[in-house]
């Protein structure tokens, strides 16, 4: 930087000191010390200038950046000002307009600070680009900027912006929903957050769709409180716990919609009360688990979205009660439930809505026992996903593939897909499939004999992911029991049995009664042979449970843990017994990796 390797030992010392090695501080410290005239060039050797006494050396990174700025000709400063407010990049053309400068002065005054090095040049004229050379020196500059000049900047700018770009202005609702609300043009403000939001929703980036919602509605809040502005309000958090809601965030998307249910009621405010509902309903139904008021909420959402036409808020009620419905085994209804959201997605020709609606149909099929059509549902979902970008919906699908597979018996495949899904899962924060996933995982590796690793990742992770959230607290109880089995097959002693079989009596979903029964039965059948009476029960339990409720898949592994028991009775003929019935369901499930795993335990005898 100064043209010589030569310089002197106290300059060395004191630019050390200073910068602390730091090389952006340090290269624009030096640069400060020379335009301060702070250093002088002695023979072939730079050192502190002689009257270094009389001056003071900036000490911080900010304090640098501002002694470089100050130093700038006036003029070129209040350009470096304006482009500060504009973004770290700005182009020539729109600096032009906002500025009103004459194209050669403006020119003369970019190229001192692209000299300065402030700046950097990309591009060739007139479709120059200039870029600050680091974001902390716009944030110095921008800092200094007086309020009342900032907030006429950001007009001027917001102004200039939708006149230059008005032809493609769908690409700058970002940058002009920031603009808007530095210069407190709310109305502005809420209006582009709004569609910048809905821009993101539409490319599948809910996690930037939620950010610009959230501003939508804090611009609205800032308006005055017409009934006009308080519809907007109501508009603006009933489409945010709709973002909220696609990623799975149940408690938000609640805590979006609270503080205006009693305002839509009052306005009977029809449009936005079915989103709201709905909202409700699947708090009830996820969070709470109360299915009694979740189903309440969904059909006044229904009934809602019908009569006036709401199209969206028809799709998202009717998929999460096809939901509801399979959690409490009501499958045929939940089956009409969600074929209605898939007709519906194939009519509008909506591939995400249709894929979704797929993977639930999957699930239930699952459920149900029906794996052969649920596997077939899930590879028609693959088929339409696997040449796309779609990384949000296809990890969806990938891990309801996987959980069908794993259904099917076919572990390898299953395993294969589940880990494909789970970190797409993961990176779109996708809460519930990625819970699913692991879910799976764990249970697979569990049937595998890989206790260890069940135990050690899969069930902590998903346990951790469920409370985290606040969702299905019945799946987190499941998950600790299958903790802890886990941990009974790894030969742990301390298992505290009496605290699982207490938590059990909270489950609320039908359709995990027989499974939290069933894998109370393997822990008590296998901590030791004391409790051989006690795990009888809990297996009829659970047979009784899932022969009731009709999830037949569950069933068939209920009666091979009985032939277990027979086992440790010595009863051979009661073993064949179950195993023969296990087989029989297993093979009514078109389960045939499991079908083949339960004949091979039964040639053993």
């Amino acid at each position: 930087m100064l043209g010589t390797p030569n310089i002197d030992r106290a300059l060395e010392d004191l630019i050390l000191q200073k910068t602390e090695g730091i090389p952006f501080f340090l290269e624009e410290f030096i640069k400060s010390l020379r335009d301060l005239k702070l250093i002088e060039r002695k023979d072939s050797t730079y050192q502190l200038s002689k009257d270094i006494q009389k001056l003071t050396i900036p000490s911080t990174i900010q304090d640098v950046i501002m002694a470089r700025v100050d130093n700038l000709p006036e003029k070129a400063r209040e350009v470096l000002r304006t482009g500060s407010v504009i973004e770290r990049e700005f182009s020539f053309n729109l600096i032009k307009r906002v500025t009103g400068l004459p194209e050669q002065e403006l020119l003369s005054h970019l190229s001192t600070l692209r000299d300065t090095e402030l700046l950097y040049e990309r591009d060739i004229y007139p479709q120059s680009t200039y870029i600050f050379k680091h974001a902390l020196t716009r944030e110095v500059v921008y800092d200094s900027i007086l309020s009342k000049r900032k907030k006429q900047l950001h007009e001027k700018i917001t102004n200039a912006i939708e006149e230059f770009y008005k032809d493609d202005l769908c690409y700058h609702y970002g940058v002009l929903t920031g603009h808007c609300i530095a210069s407190e043009n709310y109305e502005k403000g809420s209006e582009y957050a709004r569609l910048e939001a809905r821009r993101n929703q539409k490319a599948a980036s809910f996690k930037d769709a939620i950010e610009y919602a959230k501003k939508s509605v804090a611009c609205s809040e800032k308006l005055p409180k017409t009934e006009a502005n308080q519809r907007r309000i109501i508009d603006a958090r009933t489409t945010l716990a709709t973002y909220i809601l696609s990623l799975g965030h149940y408690v938000e998307a609640k805590d979006a919609v609270e503080p205006i249910i009693g305002l839509a009621e009052k306005m009977n405010y029809r449009k936005r009360l079915a989103g709201i509902y709905y909202t409700l309903g699947v708090f009830s139904f996820i969070v709470d688990e109360d299915i009694f008021n979740g189903l309440s909420y969904f059909n006044k959402a229904k009934c809602i979205s019908e009569e006036i036409g709401d199209m969206l808020s028809l799709w998202f009620t009717s998929f999460h009660l096809g939901w509801c419905l399979s959690y409490n085994c009501e499958f045929e209804k939940s089956l009409t439930c969600v074929k209605s959201s898939l007709d519906m997605s194939e009519l509008t020709k909506n591939q995400r809505g249709t894929l979704f609606s797929k993977t639930l149909i999957n699930y239930t099929y699952q459920l149900q026992g029906h794996i052969d059509q649920a596997l077939k549902m899930s590879e028609e979902s693959l088929r339409m996903v696997e040449d796309t970008d779609d990384t949000f919906t296809k990890g969806a699908v990938y891990v309801m593939h996987g959980t069908a597979l794993y259904y099917k018996g076919l572990f390898d495949d299953a395993e294969k897909y589940l880990l494909r899904g789970l970190p797409l899962c993961e990176k779109n924060s996708l809460v519930t499939y990625d819970g699913w996933a692991t879910a799976n995982l764990g249970w697979m590796y569990f049937d595998m004999g890989k206790y260890k690793k069940a135990q050690n990742y899969h069930y902590k992770f998903i346990i951790s992911t469920f409370e985290k959230n606040k969702l299905l607290p019945s799946l987190a109880i499941v998950n600790k029991a299958l903790l802890a089995r886990a941990g009974t097959y790894n030969n742990e002693k301390a298992i505290n049995i009496e605290e699982i079989i207490e938590s059990s009596k909270n489950i609320k979903l039908k359709a995990l009664e027989g499974m939290i029964e069933r894998i109370i039965g393997d822990i008590l059948l296998y901590i030791d042979d004391d409790h051989l009476s006690d795990a009888e029960a809990w297996i009829k339990r659970a047979i009784d449970a899932d022969t009731r409720n009709g999830t037949r898949w569950h069933l068939a592994n209920d009666h091979a843990l009985y032939a277990d028991w027979f086992k440790k009775k010595n009863d051979l003929s009661k073993v064949k017994e179950q195993l023969a019935k296990a087989i029989d369901i297993f093979r009514e499930c078109s389960a045939d990796g499991w079908v083949t795993r339960t004949e091979k335990a039964l040639a053993e005898f």
